[in-house]
């Protein structure tokens, strides 16, 4: 299953960050998802199916040019 989300996109992960945040924005876009982490500002890489199984909504749209 394919999600379609765009840069600047604010997700919600099932499991937590370590800090606490379950919010991250989208910063790269695609084999790999790129992230920053909402409460600490981690970025981290995750594989897009991994990301697929791990999003649970979005939670802000990013403004289209």
């Amino acid at each position: 299953m394919y999600i379609e989300v765009h840069l600047g996109d604010i997700v919600r992960l099932r499991k937590k960050h370590p800090c606490g945040s379950f919010e991250w924005e989208v910063v790269r876009l695609g084999a790999d998802i790129g992230l920053v982490c909402q409460g600490c500002r981690r970025r981290v890489l995750l594989q897009r199916g991994e990301f697929n199984k791990q999003l649970k909504t979005i939670v802000t749209v990013a403004k289209g040019e």
